[in-house]
């Protein structure tokens, strides 16, 4: 479980596991391989292994990250 101020971030890094990310509250812009993808809350997104990932909070957020091994 992650928790996330306003306009807070994570950069760009790679996982070598699969992961969903599941918005809890709030909502965050996610970029998976240069792409990005905005998530509310009660949404998900799955991220794949290997791709750079980073994300950004457009509002105070809250998000569980699960990863798939």
């Amino acid at each position: 479980m992650f928790a996330f101020g306003k306009d807070e971030s994570l950069t760009e890094h790679t996982s070598p596991f699969e992961a969903v990310v599941y918005v809890i509250d709030g909502e965050m812009e996610i970029t998976i391989g240069g792409n990005p993808h905005n998530i509310k809350a009660g949404e998900y997104l799955i991220m794949p292994a290997n791709v750079s990932h980073g994300l950004r909070a457009i509002a105070n957020s809250k998000m569980l990250l699960t990863m798939i091994k």
